[in-house]
């Protein structure tokens, strides 16, 4: 029988051990050791981001992101429809209220419909945006770069930085992603940036995530919160409510080793993706995802798109693939449609519907070698 080749498994160098070692033997597996600070410091200078905050998950980051950057309950928050449940998870947290927007053919927020919306539905006034609809302050949007591919923000920052909207980085999926104009890293770009090292991330601290921001008063503020917003560290004074939500030293000991690996581990991504499309060219009803090249992409996950006219519903290809011991996943369910979401508003939402009926998530770790893909892309018949 041949073996399964699962979505993603984590691809963990065997001298991370040595770090894990090195937490027992220090006898610091909680939040306390100094493999966070060494992890928090990699991240630092790899993504030029001046300050750093290292974090149990990415979704605690998006959590903190907007808290920190000042919004208030009753707010509103901008965000894309075709993301996952996190981003907009967050916005709830804080008692706000996402606005759904579309996306582009990149996956990503539609940049071009955000601006429209703001200029034809909001209005500026005493220095903040608001929505004519709600009357409710436009406070901040999120921005996923979505499969690891930068998205369109240079334009869309400048617009919101004049409308005073914060804007927040969900860079969960793009580690090791620029932008080839500013040489930025995703999630330098914004107010601030949250990345994820979920297992099925380029890198992966079992869970974990990483707040990226240029601001000092962002930063001490996430430092305060995320630690159970301590005033007194001796007699437990805490004037607000704070989270339990610092990284482990355990998780970052995991992570340290793949840091210092990240240029192999993109490298290896580069030639899967190129494995991809050279076999899927062979097959006329699959059309292999190209990221924008105004950014050099990570390559995170790859995507096809199936031309439905010659062949199967996604549901029936996906369980053939299972039957042949593949694993194959459709796109995120669009959020402005999961019941949880389906009171607040959405704007002109048309190619996220699309994209959604025809995209397949292929099997993306960085442990595939061209014999797996050429496997896989065999059982298209």
């Amino acid at each position: 029988m041949k073996s399964y080749i699962p979505l993603y498994p984590p691809n963990i160098p065997k001298k991370s051990i040595y770090y894990l070692k090195k937490c027992v033997n220090d006898n610091y597996v909680s939040t306390g050791g100094s493999l966070v600070r060494v992890f928090e410091k990699k991240i630092s200078e790899y993504t030029h981001s001046k300050y750093v905050v290292a974090l149990n998950s990415g979704t605690s980051g998006l959590h903190l992101a907007l808290k920190v950057v000042g919004i208030e309950k009753q707010d509103e928050v901008i965000v894309p429809t075709l993301t996952f449940v996190a981003t907009i998870n967050s916005v709830i947290y804080n008692g706000c209220s996402p606005i759904f927007m579309d996306c582009d053919e990149y996956y990503n927020i539609d940049v071009n419909k955000v601006l429209n919306f703001l200029e034809k539905k909001t209005i500026f006034r005493k220095n903040f945006t608001y929505n004519k609809k709600t009357k409710k302050r436009i406070y901040a949007i999120i921005v996923t770069h979505v499969w690891g591919n930068a998205a369109n923000l240079l334009k869309l920052v400048k617009i919101c930085k004049k409308k005073n909207i914060k804007v927040i980085e969900d860079a969960s999926e793009s580690l090791g992603t620029f932008y080839k104009k500013n040489k930025k890293h995703t999630g330098t770009v914004g107010d601030i940036g949250v990345l994820s090292f979920n297992a099925n991330k380029i890198i992966t601290t079992g869970c974990g995530g990483m707040l990226l921001t240029n601001n000092k008063k962002y930063y001490n503020l996430t430092k305060y919160f995320s630690a159970q917003a301590k005033d007194d560290n001796v007699y437990f004074v805490h004037n607000n409510v704070g989270y339990n939500y610092r990284m482990t030293n355990i998780s970052a000991a995991l992570g340290i080793e793949q840091v210092n690996n990240l240029s192999k581990i993109l490298n290896k991504k580069e030639k899967i993706k190129n494995f991809y499309k050279k076999y899927i060219k062979k097959k006329k009803w699959v059309k292999f995802f190209n990221g924008p090249n105004y950014s050099k992409n990570n390559n995170w996950m790859n995507i096809i798109q199936l031309d439905f006219r010659k062949k199967k519903p996604l549901k029936k290809i996906i369980d053939l693939f299972e039957k042949k011991r593949v694993q194959l996943r459709p796109v995120w369910n669009l959020n402005h449609e999961q019941k949880p979401f389906k009171s607040f508003e959405s704007y002109k939402i048309k190619n996220a519907k699309k994209l959604f009926k025809n995209s397949l998530c292929m099997p993306s770790s960085s442990n595939l070698n061209s014999k797996d893909i050429k496997r896989i892309i065999d059982i298209f018949d």
